[in-house]
C-alpha cells in the first residue's frame, strides 16, 4: 500500500465502525513499544447517573466499571489490544459484561508529519442488560501535537453497531478531545471532552446527545507507569450527571525492546 493510500485510510473512515466508551480515555496516537506490553485498569464510579432501566439496560447510578486493558507492541508501528469489561450495579453484583479486541498503526515517522497520526479499530460484544450495542465495532483516528508545554489531541471517532436493542443505522459520529499543560515533568493538567452526536445522516436532538467534560490530571511519576484521574460533569439530559475515573497502567519489557 502506498504512503498516501494509506493516509487516505487514516483520514477517511467514514464507512466502519461504532464508539465504545466503557474505558474512557483519549487515545494519544503513538503505539506502544516493540516488545513492551500496558496492563491499565480503567475504574470508574457514576456517582450520579440514570435511575431508571431503559429498554432494558439497567440504570447507571452508583455503578462502578471497572475495565482490564492489555496492550502490547507487535513492530515500531502496530500494536494490539485487549479489554475485558467488568461491572457492578446495586443489587445485580459483579459481572463480566464484555471483551473487545483493538489493533492500531501509527503514521512511520520517515513520513515527516507536522503532527501525531494513528488509527485504531476496534470489535467486540457486551452483555443487553449492560449496554444498548451488543456487537460493535469502531475505528478511531488520533491527531496530535505537542506546542510547548500544550498537548492537544483529536479521537473523531466513528461506529456502527451489528446487534442492539436498536435497528443499526448510519455511523454514529463520537469526538473526543483533550487539551493539557504540563505545570512540570512529571504532571499535567488538562480537560477531556467526550461527546456523542448520533448517526451521520440524523444527528439525535440535542438533549438526548451525550456530551461530557472531565478535568483530569496525568502523572508520568516513574516511565513504566502511568496515571490519568478526575471527574466528569455530563452536559446533556442524555449524559451522566457525575462520574470519576481512575487509569492505572504499567508497562512491561519482556526483553530488550527499540523505541
Amino acid at each position: 500500500m502506498s504512503k498516501y493510500l494509506l493516509l487516505l485510510c487514516f483520514l477517511f473512515p467514514v464507512f466502519l465502525f461504532s464508539q465504545e466508551n466503557y474505558e474512557i480515555q483519549v487515545y494519544g496516537s503513538p503505539t506502544m513499544t516493540k516488545g513492551q506490553t500496558m496492563f491499565e485498569l480503567h475504574s470508574n464510579f457514576t456517582a450520579n447517573g440514570g435511575k431508571d432501566i431503559v429498554k432494558g439496560v439497567l440504570p447507571s447510578n452508583h455503578s462502578w466499571h471497572e475495565t482490564l486493558e492489555i496492550t502490547h507492541g507487535l513492530t515500531d508501528n502496530a500494536e494490539l489490544g485487549f479489554y475485558l469489561f467488568t461491572n457492578y450495579t446495586p443489587s445485580h453484583g459483579w459481572k463480566v459484561i464484555g471483551a473487545h479486541l483493538r489493533p492500531r498503526i501509527t503514521a512511520p515517522e520517515k513520513w515527516k508529519l507536522p503532527f501525531g497520526l494513528s488509527l485504531s479499530a476496534e470489535i467486540g460484544w457486551q452483555r443487553k442488560e449492560y449496554a444498548a450495542e451488543t456487537f460493535n465495532m469502531e475505528i478511531r483516528p488520533i491527531i496530535d501535537k505537542t506546542f510547548g508545554k500544550w498537548y492537544l489531541c483529536l479521537n473523531p471517532t466513528l461506529g456502527v453497531t451489528f446487534q442492539g436493542i436498536d435497528k443499526p443505522s448510519a455511523p454514529a459520529f463520537a469526538p473526543n478531545f483533550k487539551a493539557s499543560y504540563s505545570v512540570s515533568p512529571k504532571i499535567s493538567v488538562g480537560t477531556e471532552y467526550y461527546g456523542d452526536l448520533g448517526p451521520l445522516n440524523q444527528f439525535e436532538k440535542l438533549p438526548e446527545q451525550s456530551h461530557a467534560l472531565f478535568f483530569v490530571a496525568d502523572l508520568y511519576l516513574d516511565p513504566k507507569w502511568e496515571i490519568n484521574f478526575g471527574p466528569g460533569f455530563g452536559l446533556t439530559e442524555a449524559t451522566d450527571g457525575l462520574v470519576i475515573k481512575l487509569i492505572l497502567g504499567r508497562r512491561i519489557s519482556w526483553g530488550r525492546s527499540k523505541k
